[in-house]
Parts: C-alpha cells; structure tokens; sequence
C-alpha cells in the first residue's frame, strides 16, 4: 500500500510532506541525468496492455519453460533459414524434438545474435541459470522443477510487470472450454476481447454465434441479427470483463465499405464500445499465411491504408481507438493521426517492430510528436517468460532516448527534477494508457 492510499497523522503526516515536497523540487545535475533516469526506467514497473499469455487457471494455454521458449514461431522460422528436411519432417516431431533441432542450429551451429535468441538467453541469465554450459537437458530439468502458479509471479517479479492483458477469444474453443469452467480469476491478469472471425469471416462466425443460442442470420445483417451481435458482445465483455474489445486486420481492410465487416463494425461493434465505455483496439497489416508451410511461424507484413482509422476517429468521435500498426512504413502517418484525434491511442511495437532498431526509431519519433501521451511499449509475448526478455531490452532503448530528450531540456535552461521523470516514465509504461480509457469526455 503506497503512502497515497492510506490516512497519515502527526509526525508522519508531516514528514511525508517534507519527503513530497523535496522530491518533487529536488533538481537532477546534469552529470546524474543519464544514470537517474536509467535507474528509474528499470526499477518502475509496468502494465503489459497486450500479450497472448493466459493466467495459469488456464493449464495448457499458459506457455511457458525452455521448450515453449525454442519453439516459438519467431525461432521456427529462423530454424528453417538453415534446415533442409522438409517441413512436415519438422511438424511431425514431439515439442522436445523441434526445440532441439532449434537449439542445435540456432544456438550452437550459429551463434544466437538475432533478437529472437538473444531473448531467450537473456531470460535465462536473469533467471540465474548458466548459459555458458549450452546443457538444454539441464535446463529442462530446472524448469520441470518449477511450480506453474509460482513461476508466474517470479517471471512477473523479475520482468517488474504489475498487470498483464490477456487476449481472449469465445471462438477458441479450447479456451471457451476454460471460460466455460468458470475459472477463479488472478487480478494480475486483464482480458481483451478478441473478435478476428465476428469481423473477417462472418458466415463462419455467424454459424458458431446460433450454435451458442443466438439468433442470427448470416444472409443479411438486419437489425435483429445487428442487435444479436451486440447481445454477444456485451456477454462476453461482462464475462471476462474485458478492458477492450480487439482486432486484427488485413492490409486491404477498408472502413467504411461494402464488406460485411464494415456493418457490423458500425452498427455493432462501435455501439456497444460506447456502451460500455471500452475502447476498440485495431491492429492493421498483417498478411496471413504467406507460407502456409510455416503454420504459425508463416505469417508476413504488408503495407496498410490507414484511411480506415481517420474514418473511424472522425466518424465516432465518442469512441475511444488503440492503435498498433505492424509496417513500419505506417508509423509516421499513425502518429500524426494521433496529434490530431485525442480519441486514438497509439502503444507498443507489434510483433516484426519489436526489434531493438525499430523499437528506438518509433519510440522517437513518437516522444517527438506526441510527447508521453502514447503507451510505450506492450510485450506481445505467447510464452511467459518471454516478457522477462522483452521488457529488459526495451527498457534499455526507452531510458536511452529519453535521456537524451531530458539532457536537450536541462542544455536549454530546463530544470527537471525526478518527480518528474518518474512521473513520466509512469505515463509511458501504462499511466497515459489508463488515463485514456478512463477520461469521462473526449
């Protein structure tokens, strides 16, 4: 319990206003700037507003230890830049047997520089376990050791994240199963509605939606089948109580339009974020499938049109957007849209962006046209320790770049005190993020 939260009286009432007042006016030299603000970046924790974890209720959907670590699809399809047996040979090995095939190329034939390797050793060390040995059996034996529950709040402790933001679909059947189960909740873990099918394959959708009692058609989208929808949504934001309601989207997807998306984005989707005060998170530019052979590891990026977005911010001013756009090509033109829509929300680095280079020339060029009004970075992360890995190295970009902002300002007569940064670095790491979903008017 922070000293905020709980009524003070008499000596320490007034001690801690001594202590407010001097941190708050205390100035930072210039010589302590960099070493300060690296500090405060590494020790404030944060809230993961994206990820594709599951709280360990969950069982089998919470991916996590050294094999769920190797196969990850970033590391699949690096492995194949350098095996020669066919795909299916790969796909028909155990977890244990692809992971030591990626260990074999990846870590040991080559040396493991890529980003997607690093983190794993980087998770590992902070773990305490030694890497220098390259023994994959005695790691597996560590983690095997490892208490599910437990190890979620020591990845939690050592990655310093608060809160982390499932990604939840009724259209998963094996989660519906879960859900279905009425699991007891962790606090820790948020949820985000995910409606990818309801919104890019309707008529499968609309299929699944009757099988589960409501009624809909998917011929036409009348307002019954309209108001079915919205019933649908509105169950499942209550029943996982959801912080936003979410998307991916094509390249080619346009707003409005003649595809059934666009009806049921408008008549459907927006009016129950309205309702419900949540905001509709979009996520543009990935190409599905461009080697199928790859399964999961086989998806691409594309440039994206981002008209769609000033549509929707301009169109439904009461709205409040998310934003992560996956080209890199997008980002300056997503950021300009944010200066000029106070409904859209812009965070994180989307899956091919979250890599070192890319990281440090958006959060730039974000901090230089928006400020800390923007949500820093999310982790993204399918296998739980992961977040470890992630958020050390962005960490290190965000302290880098925002020294070097701070150091123009204290050069031009600025006096900044740590109060200050660390109010800012609260901002950029989730506070600017609840502050958007929260404010009662736009």
């Amino acid at each position: 319990m922070g000293f905020g939260s709980r009524v003070l009286a008499g000596n320490e009432s007034t001690a801690f206003l001594w202590f407010a007042h001097m941190t708050a006016t205390t100035l930072i030299p210039l010589p302590d700037l960099d070493a300060l603000v690296h500090r405060i970046v590494a020790e404030t924790e944060v809230d993961d507003i994206h990820t594709h974890l599951y709280q360990p209720a969950f069982g089998p959907l919470l991916l996590w230890g050294i094999d769920d670590l190797l196969v990850y699809h970033y590391l699949v399809a690096e492995v194949f830049r350098h095996l020669t047996i066919p795909h299916e040979t790969f796909w028909s090995l155990t977890k244990q047997g692809q992971a030591n095939l990626i260990w074999h190329h990846l870590f040991l034939e080559n040396s493991p520089i890529s980003e997607s390797c690093r983190g794993v050793l980087t998770v590992l060390n902070r773990l305490g376990l030694d890497v220098k040995s390259r023994d994959l059996s005695a790691l597996r034996s560590w983690f095997s050791a490892q208490n599910p529950a437990e190890y979620v709040t020591r990845c939690m402790q050592v990655a310093r994240v608060r809160s982390i933001c499932m990604t939840n679909s009724p259209f998963d059947q094996e989660e519906r199963m879960i859900w279905d189960s009425n699991p007891v909740r962790d606090p820790r873990f948020k949820s985000g509605l995910r409606i990818d099918p309801l919104l890019l394959s309707w008529e499968t959708a609309c299929k699944e939606l009757a099988g589960w009692g409501y009624r809909v058609r998917s011929t036409e989208l009348n307002e019954q089948t309209l108001s079915e929808v919205r019933r649908f949504l509105a169950d499942w934001t209550r029943r996982i109580q959801a912080a936003y309601v979410m998307v991916s989207l094509p390249p080619e997807f346009r707003f409005p339009s003649d595809h059934d998306s666009s009806a049921l984005i408008e008549r459907a989707v927006l009016p129950h974020c309205k309702e419900f005060g949540i905001p509709f998170a979009v996520m543009p530019g990935v190409r599905r499938a461009v080697n199928p052979l790859l399964r999961l590891a086989g998806d691409g990026v594309s440039a994206c049109d981002l008209t769609f977005l000033r549509n929707l911010c301009s169109g439904w001013p009461d709205v409040r957007f998310l934003i992560t756009a996956l080209p890199r090509e997008s980002q300056h033109e997503l950021v300009v849209l944010a200066r000029k829509f106070r409904n859209l929300h812009v965070f994180g680095c989307w899956w091919f962006t979250n890599i070192p280079c890319l990281i440090d020339e958006m959060t730039r060029l974000r901090i230089e046209l928006l400020g800390t009004s923007f949500t820093f970075q999310h982790s993204d992360a399918r296998v739980l320790d992961q977040i470890i890995y992630k958020w050390e190295h962005s960490r290190v970009i965000l302290a880098r770049v925002l020294s070097e902002k701070y150091r123009g300002l204290v050069l031009n007569g600025w006096q900044l005190t740590e109060a200050e940064v660390r109010r800012d670095v609260v901002n950029l790491n989730g506070g600017s993020f609840s502050k958007f979903c929260s404010q009662p008017g736009l």
